[in-house]
């Protein structure tokens, strides 16, 4: 019996995408059809030539939650790497870090049923996850990765660049303290994720997303997830209590 709480992405094996926020609220600047409903398939709104991914957005399916090289992506492990991912599956997402309460990493937080909003604003994007209550920074003044952080986090260290209308991400600096999907494909601090960030059309967005992990992964490795504008809503508050008593999670088997 897999873990029963929401915040065990486990959950999300049988499930449909997340249901519609509750909270109603009409949003500004939203193209719509006669009837006043959005119109989700308009152009893309710019900004000074270029997309904006500002909104609200959620992926299209748990697919790439539950296996992010899920549609077939090749996938070539260092042999350590390939031990491990068999351990981790084999829990069924009981051994993710995520059911105790513990932080998403990057990419997994771009597969999650729960929403993210964007913020554009000068030298930087900013992403607020409702999920966990996560947010993260997007620099975009021009930086670098640090050659050397301190710190490895859940989230990294990013940075981000316009190529044509694509906005790629490049992240670096990870702890190894979550999975990077509930299959459990691991990673070690030597993980570079890079995002290419694409809005096709008002209400859709793909990202098309590379790992790079030479000591987990004999080349790199990628696939791409799709999302959807949710308009007419906001995020909700999200609260993960202390699981750690996986005992009383389970049942006897």
């Amino acid at each position: 019996m897999k873990i029963a709480l929401i915040a065990a992405a486990g959950l999300f094996l049988l499930s449909a995408p997340a249901p519609a926020q509750w909270l109603k609220y009409p949003s500004p600047g939203i193209p719509r059809t006669p009837d006043g409903k959005p119109n989700l398939t308009a152009p893309a709104p710019r900004v000074n030539g270029k997309p904006d991914l500002s909104g609200i957005w959620v992926a299209d399916t748990p697919r790439y939650l539950i296996n992010l090289a899920g549609g077939g992506s090749e996938v070539s492990f260092q042999p350590w790497a390939e031990e491990q991912y068999k351990k981790n599956k084999a829990t069924e997402g009981r051994g993710d870090p995520e059911a105790r309460c513990m932080p998403h990493g990057v990419p997994k937080v771009d597969t999650l049923p729960y929403p993210f909003k964007i913020f554009t604003m000068p030298g930087q994007l900013v992403i607020l996850y409702e999920m966990f209550f996560q947010y993260r920074q997007i620099f975009t003044d021009g930086r670098e990765i640090p050659k050397e952080i301190v710190n490895p986090s859940w989230l990294g260290y990013s940075v981000g660049k316009w190529d044509g209308d694509d906005f790629v991400v490049d992240t670096a600096g990870f702890n190894d303290k979550f999975w990077m999907d509930t299959d459990g494909h691991p990673h070690t601090e030597a993980l570079h994720v890079t995002e290419r960030f694409q809005r096709t059309d008002f209400g859709h967005m793909k990202i098309q997303v590379t790992i790079d992990d030479p000591k987990a992964y004999t080349k790199p490795w990628s696939n791409t997830i799709p999302l959807h504008l949710l308009p007419d809503t906001e995020l909700l508050e999200f609260v993960c209590e202390d699981n750690r008593s996986l005992p009383h999670m389970l049942d006897k088997q």
